[in-house]
């Protein structure tokens, strides 16, 4: 089955709406690991709009007895500062997009032209120093696959944004197939796929099914939103059985 790796950058973009504290995402971690889900995701920004570099630090901390069985992933564009704190951390996986830090969300992969072989290259080879899997953002694009192999990566994570737009327009046909051929190529190669954004309950079944290949769906806005309807564990117990059609949610 593919792994659900809850992504909780919604929880602490919620949270800094206030300086309260609340929501606390120490506790809504626990609730996820507690819930069943393999890992947590968490992306910090540079305006640290959401996921913040203390928050980073202390999921560290708090995850350490449950490590490495369930694993911390960190997302981000590899400039220094961030990679200064995945240095800290040493996550279980690291995965690299091709964000600048304006971008409002991640909504493109690395086409790994010449001058970015050289940017991912050299955060492949830094996170291999740490002991962290290295994981490359790519479009639904088969003909990226064969990059990600030469620059040394371990596996790549599929954005998804694109087929769930037209999952909801009602003709996702042409991205699914895309997703799952580029699933498939990575799989040759021995590539980890991932696949990540925008993910839901409706459009994962087809997902699952179009790429048997698939290690870990990393999940965030839509679960929230499902949680605020069903609740947070009920929401990751459904994610789950979504990602392995043979199970049922045990909430």
């Amino acid at each position: 089955m593919a792994k659900l790796s809850v992504n909780l950058n919604k929880i602490a973009l919620l949270r800094n709406t206030r300086r309260t504290g609340v929501p606390d995402i120490a506790r809504f971690a626990r609730l996820a690991h507690d819930a069943g889900a393999h890992g947590l995701t968490v992306h910090p920004r540079p305006d640290e709009r959401h996921i913040r570099r203390d928050d980073v630090v202390m999921l560290d901390a708090l995850m350490r007895p449950w490590r490495p069985a369930f694993e911390f992933n960190i997302e981000g564009y590899p400039d220094h500062r961030f990679m200064e704190l995945v240095a800290a951390v040493r996550p279980e996986q690291c995965t690299l997009v091709p964000d600048g830090p304006g971008v409002f969300t991640s909504d493109e992969g690395w086409k790994l032209d010449t001058e970015q072989v050289q940017v991912v290259r050299e955060a492949v080879d830094a996170l291999h120093r740490l002991g962290s899997r290295a994981i490359v953002f790519v479009d639904p694009d088969p003909q990226v696959v064969a990059r990600v192999r030469q620059v040394g990566a371990d596996g790549i994570e599929i954005y998804t944004g694109g087929y769930a737009e037209m999952f909801r327009a009602g003709h996702p046909e042409g991205l699914l197939s895309a997703c799952a051929d580029t699933a498939a190529a990575a799989a040759s190669l021995g590539l980890v796929v991932n696949v990540g954004h925008d993910l839901n309950l409706d459009n994962l079944p087809p997902l699952v099914a179009a790429a048997p290949h698939l290690a870990e769906a990393s999940i965030g806005h839509e679960l929230t939103a499902d949680a605020l309807l069903m609740g947070w564990t009920e929401a990751i117990a459904c994610y789950r059985a979504a990602l392995a059609p043979q199970e049922r949610p045990a909430i």
